[in-house]
């Protein structure tokens, strides 16, 4: 609708709706968050969580409404017609830019529970936001390196001991968990020092994924897969608020978790050989999807 405006305008207007949409949404969020603090009945835990999940979603409408309101963007969303809002999901989504957050969160509401992604445990200490998502049960991260592992092995297992907990906590209510199975945004130096072999996409870890699927399977059954393209180029969340991103593409491939892709993968070297060889194939795959999505003059 206000398309028409300079781009500095267009963006400073759209991040200044961002941050009051923010504030009182999130000022909203951690009253009933205190109030589930100070009174943790466990029958009215999950009164609490639709209260705060319902807020969430506010702010997600929002922020989609803000994206409409100063930009042209022509989407393309396929294969979405059979999810579900009341199923569990594992959502794993190539990663270029924190665009793709707002993107994932504008294409999928309404259709699907709550995105909920894994985050680093820096990212508690976002202003305002870090608190937010401490308060809707996002897992916080922390992983260890092997050198730093060598030097402290009573940290040896913290991080899935994390992963764990927070798949226990997603058992209460249908919700989707978001991986970006390559761990990190898609960058050139990043791909050239991986040595990946993949055109578009960086290596995928395979260990996250097979172990939310063990910890979840009983109540997790299906995959949605998300192949995001931005056809002239992934941009920064200035150049996504101020207009330059014209045409977004979200592919969607929904797969069953079936008992092949189940299993103990940091003890099972059998198992975990056939995992790393589907998520592969899973990515080649993507990858192949990328370039013709790219080459394609139609969308």
């Amino acid at each position: 609708m206000l398309d028409f405006l300079p781009r500095f305008v267009k963006g400073s207007l759209s991040f200044l709706l961002y941050l009051i949409n923010t504030i009182v949404l999130c000022s909203l969020l951690f009253c009933v968050a205190l109030v589930k603090l100070i009174f943790p009945v466990p029958s009215l835990k999950k009164y609490y969580d639709s209260m705060l999940i319902y807020i969430a979603m506010r702010w997600v409408g929002i922020n989609a409404f803000n994206t409409d309101l100063f930009n042209r963007i022509e989407w393309t969303f396929k294969g979405a017609e059979r999810l579900e809002k009341e199923e569990w999901y594992l959502l794993l989504c190539n990663h270029q830019s924190w665009v793709d957050i707002l993107v994932l969160q504008k294409m999928f509401m309404g259709k699907v529970p709550m995105l909920k992604f894994f985050l680093k445990k820096e990212l508690i200490w976002v202003p305002i936001l870090g608190l937010a998502w401490w308060a809707l049960d996002f897992p916080f991260m922390r992983r260890y390196s092997s050198k730093f592992l060598e030097k402290n092995p009573h940290l040896k297992g913290k991080d899935l001991e994390s992963t764990k907990k927070a798949c226990e906590k997603f058992k209460t209510i249908p919700v989707c968990v978001v991986n970006f199975v390559e761990g990190t945004r898609f960058k050139p130096e990043k791909h050239k020092r991986q040595k990946s072999p993949y055109t578009h996409l960086l290596t995928p870890k395979a260990g996250g994924v097979a172990f939310v699927i063990s910890a979840m399977g009983d109540c997790m059954h299906k995959i949605i897969n998300v192949t995001i393209v931005y056809p002239d180029g992934a941009d920064t969340f200035w150049g996504f608020i101020s207009g330059r991103i014209r045409r977004v593409i979200v592919d969607v491939d929904i797969l069953p978790i079936t008992s092949d892709i189940k299993g103990d993968y940091f003890n099972d070297a059998q198992f975990r050989e056939r995992f790393c060889t589907w998520i592969n194939t899973l990515w080649k795959d993507k990858d192949m999807k990328i370039s013709r999505l790219l080459k394609s003059p139609i969308h």
